[in-house]
């Protein structure tokens, strides 16, 4: 997942949402996100799954496995 915490920092920063607010909206703590941002951990697939619906973006492109963030 190396872009993966990339991916998402972009994505919160351009929906103007606070780390805090990420977490609650995935129902996870805020430390649990932040870990996810720096790259410290990964998130469960539940979670990649919400954080991929929460910004309407494919789990392909979270992960770095595609550059097209649109779902097929």
């Amino acid at each position: 997942m190396s872009l993966f915490h990339e991916r998402i920092k972009s994505l919160r920063v351009e929906k103007k949402l606070t780390q805090k607010q990420m977490a609650e909206m995935v129902e996870t703590t805020e430390r649990a996100y932040q870990y996810y941002e720096s790259g410290t951990r990964e998130p469960n697939v539940e979670t990649l799954i919400k954080i991929s619906n929460l910004f309407g973006v494919s789990t392909d492109y979270l992960l770095g496995c595609s550059d097209d963030p649109t779902r097929r």
